[in-house]
């Protein structure tokens, strides 16, 4: 039997589908190239934005027409945009077999099952964290490890705490004992994942209570493990003990993903933020005070309902005023069941808005060629992901700034290597490798 799985929106679903793959394979299922080779096609949703349903729902029209010309394929979509579709997703679309939120993944293979008992028979493991699932990894000596489910904030414009749930902390000594192994396995990086990474543990049995601070540590100790990362923060939650954890702990890399979303705090206030722009200047200067070669990305939303002319521009003078090393940028998108849908005018009109976008979008390449000027010249450590996706007789690797760097050299994936950088874009650095690749 063949699959093929098709991943839509963050690094959440990134590792939510390496589970999937994992699960799949380990009840015998062999990935297919394409989608028309496929028994049991399979989509990993997101429901954040209107651009991600607009993806989907396009790709899922292949779907129809394969189930058409073969009734025995099994159709099964997963992920945030089921979730918020239950109710509706069977009768608007009859050829899906299967829906599953993100909080079943761990029941795929009994929901396969019922579909498939000759190729299956039962199988599940409800209950269970996705991280506790077994993964195929697209970066053999990268891994995401998940400590936590859900969120508890109430973010106006955000449907994760409806699709995904409550916040629920993961076990830290099953964390730190799936860390082990990936070390053993050969992981050299590993990235942990939760939708507000630093509430991490408050929810947890007080004889069992780890903080975030405490877990990064224990992480970053593990041998074998050259570079740990995290994603993302709530800027409510970052604090002091957090910022320690990385400036004495080796392998942390220098990077925090630090997501704004709106330079107004006027904006904030009614996204529900709980930070004004200037605590958030306050806490940025905090963070490049301990770690001062820190690299910062954030998070930029334009046209949220009542956006003034006056709120955009504070926008743009943040992304000046915070100088980011890059950020994801997003046009506004009414989700059903938050209350900017619910109790807010969409009053931005849409040219307003692709005039905004583009506007921000140029501030931010901008201050990050700026940025990225500081490396030229220097030489750096780069941990090798394989050959560039631009020039396959380059090779690429990432900085522990997580900026990614272009280079003609001779390593092999998953060794560290030294690079000279000779030019920066706003979004990459090319360069040559000097030294000898480390492999241990």
């Amino acid at each position: 039997m063949n699959y093929h799985l098709t991943s839509f929106g963050c690094q959440m679903n990134d590792h939510d589908s390496e589970r999937m793959k994992g699960l799949l394979e380990s009840l015998g299922y062999r990935e297919a190239a394409v989608r028309d080779e496929a028994d049991l096609i399979l989509f990993n949703t997101c429901t954040i934005r209107g651009s991600a349903d607009d993806r989907f729902l396009g790709n899922l029209g292949e779907a129809r027409r394969i189930k058409r010309e073969n009734p025995d394929v099994v159709v099964a979509v997963g992920g945030c945009w089921a979730q918020s579709q239950k109710a509706q997703v069977f009768s608007q679309f009859p050829f899906v077999d299967i829906a599953f939120g993100p909080g079943e993944l761990a029941r795929l293979g009994e929901l396969i099952a019922r579909e498939r008992i000759e190729a299956v028979g039962a199988f599940s493991f409800d209950g269970a964290f996705s991280g506790t699932l077994p993964a195929k990894r697209e970066r053999p000596h990268h891994a995401w490890v998940q400590i936590s489910v859900g969120c508890n904030c109430v973010c106006s414009y955000c449907i994760v705490p409806s699709v995904r749930g409550k916040e629920r902390s993961r076990d830290a000594r099953q964390i730190l004992d799936e860390v082990e192994r990936l070390a053993t396995d050969g992981v050299r990086e590993v990235t942990l994942l939760g939708q507000n990474v630093n509430s991490y543990g408050r929810d947890l049995p007080k004889d069992d209570r780890v903080s975030f601070a405490e877990l990064l540590r224990g992480v970053g100790s593990i041998p074998g493990i050259w570079r740990v990362r995290y994603t993302s923060p709530h800027p409510k939650d970052m604090r002091e003990d957090v910022i320690a954890a990385m400036v004495e702990t080796p392998t942390l890399c220098e990077h925090v993903h630090l997501p704004a979303q709106s330079g107004s705090t006027r904006v904030l206030r009614r996204m529900r933020r709980t930070y004004s722009r200037e605590r958030y200047l306050e806490l940025l200067a905090r963070i490049r005070d301990g770690i001062p070669d820190v690299s910062v990305t954030t998070d930029l939303i334009v046209g949220f309902p009542g956006e003034t002319d006056e709120d955009f521009a504070d926008t743009l003078s943040l992304v000046r005023e915070a100088e980011y090393d890059g950020a994801f940028t997003f046009v506004y998108s009414a989700r059903p069941g938050t209350e900017a849908a619910e109790a807010m005018d969409d009053d931005i009109p849409p040219a307003l808005k692709s005039e905004r976008i583009q506007a921000l979008v140029d501030a931010v390449h901008a201050t990050s060629r700026s940025r990225a000027q500081r490396f030229v010249g220097a030489d750096h450590e780069v941990l090798v992901e394989g050959p560039s996706r631009t020039d396959p007789t380059r090779l690429r690797g990432r900085l522990r700034q997580n900026i990614t760097v272009n280079f003609s050299g001779d390593a092999a994936p998953g060794t560290l290597t030294m690079v000279t950088i000779t030019g920066a874009s706003s979004t990459t650095l090319a360069g040559e490798q000097v030294g000898v690749p480390a492999t241990a």
